[in-house]
C-alpha cells in the first residue's frame, strides 16, 4: 500500500530537470510551448542532430540512387551499422541505418553524397536551421559527435522542438523516423536494424523520434507522438530517465489540452481592410487549448500596404493571442482579381481614403 502511494505521489508531481537539464513539451502544429524547463539553454544534442542530417538528404538528394561508400566512413568511431568502403546502397537505407541505429557512418557518406564534402554539408544544415528559426543552434557535423576540443553540435530544447514539429509534417522522415525493424540487403551483406527509440514499442502514439547520448552531452531525446488529432513534441536534453519522461509528459498535455479549429485553410475576410479582396491562409489553422483558454483566446490580422503585388504574395499574417500574448501565427497570402481590381480602380480618391481611415482605425 505504502509503495502504491508512493508511486501516485511521484506520479503526481511536475517534472523537474535538475542541473543544466532543459526540457520542452510543443504542440507539433501550432508551435505553442506547453511547457518546459531551460528551454533557451544552450547544449550539446548528439545523435539528435541527425534529424536534420536526414532532412537535408531528403530535401536534396534522390533516395533511391544507389550509393557506393567511399573512404570517409573510415572516419566514423562511436556508433556505428558497420558500412564498408565499396559497399553499394542506396541513400533512403542510409537514413535507416542514421535514423534507427544511429550510424555515423551514415551520417559520415550521407554528408559526402549530398555535398561532396563535410564543411559544405554542414552549411546546409545551418542555413537550414536559420529557415526554421532555430536562432540558438549550430552545428559542425552531420553526426553530432564532439571534436577532440569536446566541441559538438549545440542547440535547444525549443530550437529542436521546432525541428521536430517541422519534421514530421515530411512523410518520408516521418517513415522512415517511426519505423520499428528494416532488414537492408546490399552487394556486401544483409543488415537487420531495429529502432533504439524505444517508444515506438512502449508507447502506443508515438509517430517518430532520433535517440542520442555522448559523454559530455548525456542522454538526449527528441520525439513526437499523435492521439485524437493531437500532435506534440517532446525534447529533453541531458535526461537519465527520458523515456519514461517522455510517456508521462504526452499523457499529461495529451489530457490537458483540446484540439481547437479555428480558421479553415481557403479565403479569410479581415475587417476594414482596404488593400487586398482576395486573401487566403493555405492551411487549417488549429491550436492546442485548455478548456479555460477556449474562452479567451483572440484572432487577429496584420497586412502589409502593397500597391502592387502578386498572385501568392504574403502580405501579412493571423496572429493568434492569449492573455495579449501571441501563441501561434500563419502566413496571409493574395490572390488577384481582375474585376475586384477594377471596381477599386472606379472609386473615387474619397472613396479611397475613407477606406483608409476606417482600416487605420
Amino acid at each position: 500500500m505504502k509503495r502504491c502511494l508512493w508511486l501516485l505521489i511521484l506520479f503526481l508531481i511536475p517534472l523537474k530537470v535538475m542541473g543544466s537539464s532543459s526540457y520542452i513539451v510543443m504542440d507539433g502544429d501550432s508551435k505553442r510551448v506547453l511547457e518546459g524547463d531551460n528551454i533557451h539553454l544552450e547544449k550539446l544534442i548528439a545523435s539528435t542532430s541527425k534529424i536534420m542530417t536526414a532532412l537535408i538528404a531528403i530535401e536534396n538528394g534522390n533516395l533511391d540512387e544507389e550509393v557506393i561508400v567511399s573512404k570517409e566512413v573510415l572516419k566514423a568511431y562511436g556508433s556505428n551499422v558497420y558500412i564498408d568502403v565499396g559497399e553499394k546502397i542506396t541513400l533512403r537505407d542510409l537514413l535507416y541505418g542514421l535514423l534507427l541505429r544511429s550510424g555515423n557512418d551514415c551520417a559520415i557518406e550521407i554528408a559526402y553524397k549530398i555535398s561532396g564534402s563535410m564543411e559544405e554539408f554542414v552549411s546546409l544544415m545551418n542555413r537550414k536551421a536559420k529557415e526554421l528559426g532555430m536562432e540558438h543552434t549550430n552545428f559542425i557535423n552531420s553526426s553530432g559527435l564532439e571534436d577532440e576540443n569536446k566541441v559538438g553540435n549545440t542547440s535547444t530544447a525549443y530550437d529542436m522542438g521546432l525541428l521536430m514539429s517541422y519534421a514530421i509534417d515530411n512523410d518520408t522522415f516521418r517513415e522512415i523516423s517511426g519505423t520499428k525493424r528494416r532488414i537492408v540487403t546490399t552487394n556486401y551483406k544483409t543488415y537487420d536494424w531495429h529502432n533504439k527509440n524505444k517508444l515506438l514499442s512502449s508507447y502506443k502514439y508515438t509517430i517518430a523520434g532520433k535517440t542520442g547520448f555522448t559523454k559530455l552531452a548525456r542522454r538526449t531525446l527528441v520525439t513526437a507522438a499523435l492521439k485524437d488529432e493531437k500532435r506534440l513534441v517532446v525534447v529533453t536534453l541531458n535526461d537519465p530517465d527520458d523515456f519514461s519522461n517522455h510517456k508521462y509528459l504526452y499523457e499529461k498535455n495529451f489530457k490537458k489540452y483540446n484540439k481547437v479549429n479555428l480558421l479553415k485553410k481557403g479565403k479569410i475576410t479581415v475587417d476594414n481592410n482596404p488593400f487586398y479582396d482576395n486573401l487566403y491562409i493555405d492551411k487549417d489553422i488549429s491550436i492546442l487549448l485548455t478548456s479555460e483558454e477556449e474562452k479567451k483566446v483572440e484572432i487577429n490580422y496584420e497586412l502589409d500596404k502593397k500597391e502592387n503585388f502578386q498572385d501568392d504574395e504574403v502580405v501579412g499574417k493571423v496572429l493568434i493571442k492569449l492573455d495579449g500574448k501571441v501563441i501561434g501565427t500563419e502566413t496571409i497570402y493574395v490572390k488577384k482579381d481582375d474585376d475586384m481590381a477594377n471596381d477599386k480602380k472606379n472609386k473615387s480618391f474619397w472613396e479611397k481614403l475613407l477606406d483608409i481611415i476606417i482600416f487605420w482605425r
